[in-house]
């Protein structure tokens, strides 16, 4: 989820915590809780400060190693080390119960993104995305600012958040039936796809869609439970070539195939120089494929350039190339 929406369910979550008696009972357990529930709630995302380095960086990273298995436990326990010596007369083991549910949502709730996480490692570096729940959802912040305000007014956080939690888990098995509903429209339209692909988007009824057959890509909208496919792609095997095997050496190029499952790919010669470039299907927008990784190599295959990323224009991606180079 993004940023925003991990603050109010680290807010709502603190509220919800007003229902342990134990938090009654000591000021100081509940204010150390509250701290907790907001730290932990943002804590995994720590590693977003990757970007500053470079997106092939970030792109490897986010959400792997910091949302593992190790991490959700290593959290809390980093984070009350800080809290606890502040409110020393606070209840150690409550502390660590609500602060590791903020971890721990804030994992769980990012497994239900098109982006995923490695929430399984070290058992496996598999990226685990249902593709249920938008990066934002407005629906789901907005009905935690409503419980925060209802808080603010005077209501009780703790049956005002046990609400909003009951009502979202209903969000969620409506957004999950949705989706299969979906797919069974891909499998009717392509009865041979080996994989499908669906990712929501900030529309509640419209869904992203990319499909895999042993021959063809496809690329489609689902819109209130009908399927369009927009685009048709030949599905070619990347093949051995001496400028593709040098461009798959490059950190950029080699970052996006480690994130990216659904790409067509493309090799063009210029005077000077060759272009590699690889398209994720996923992120259709107005037409255009805006998720790719760029490679341009000279006519003796060594890299003198690349990028991956969000690119909305093929002049400000020139302009990048000429920006970084060297990968």
């Amino acid at each position: 989820m993004d940023t925003g929406t991990h603050v109010v369910m680290g807010l709502a979550l603190g509220g919800l915590a007003t229902l342990d008696p134990v938090l009654a009972d000591s000021s100081a357990t509940a204010t150390s809780v509250l701290i907790g529930t907001l730290v932990g709630s943002q804590a995994p995302d720590i590693d977003t400060i990757l970007k500053l380095r470079n997106n092939a960086v970030y792109i490897r990273n986010h959400r792997g190693v910091t949302h593992s298995i190790p991490a959700v436990i290593l959290w809390p326990l980093g984070i009350m080390a800080i809290i606890y010596p502040l409110f020393p007369e606070a209840n150690l083991l409550h502390l660590w119960i609500w602060t590791f549910l903020a971890v721990f949502l804030h994992v769980f709730v990012d497994i239900f993104n098109a982006y995923g996480t490695q929430a399984l490692r070290p058992f496996s570096s598999k990226w685990v995305a249902l593709g249920i729940i938008n990066t934002f959802d407005p629906y789901i912040f907005g009905i935690h600012v409503v419980g925060i305000f209802a808080w603010v007014f005077g209501g009780h956080p703790g049956y005002i958040f046990l609400a909003v939690y009951a009502i979202l888990i209903s969000y969620y098995f409506f957004r999950f039936q949705a989706q299969r509903k979906v797919l069974h429209k891909v499998k009717e339209i392509v009865p041979d796809a080996t994989q499908v692909i669906i990712a929501p988007t900030m529309k509640t009824h419209e869904w992203r869609i990319a499909v895999m057959s042993e021959t063809r890509f496809y690329v489609g909208r689902g819109i209130k439970g009908e399927v369009k496919i927009l685009d048709e792609f030949e599905r070619v095997a990347v093949p051995k070539t001496a400028v593709l095997e040098a461009a798959k050496k490059d950190k950029n190029l080699s970052a996006f195939l480690s994130f990216s499952p659904v790409y067509r790919w493309e090799v063009d010669e210029f005077d000077d120089h060759y272009e590699v470039r690889f398209i994720d299907l996923r992120y259709r927008s107005n037409g255009h494929y805006p998720f790719v990784a760029v490679v341009k190599l000279d006519l003796e295959y060594n890299i003198l350039s690349s990028y991956t990323g969000w690119i909305f224009s093929e002049e400000k991606l020139q302009k990048k190339l000429e920006f970084l180079p060297n990968s």
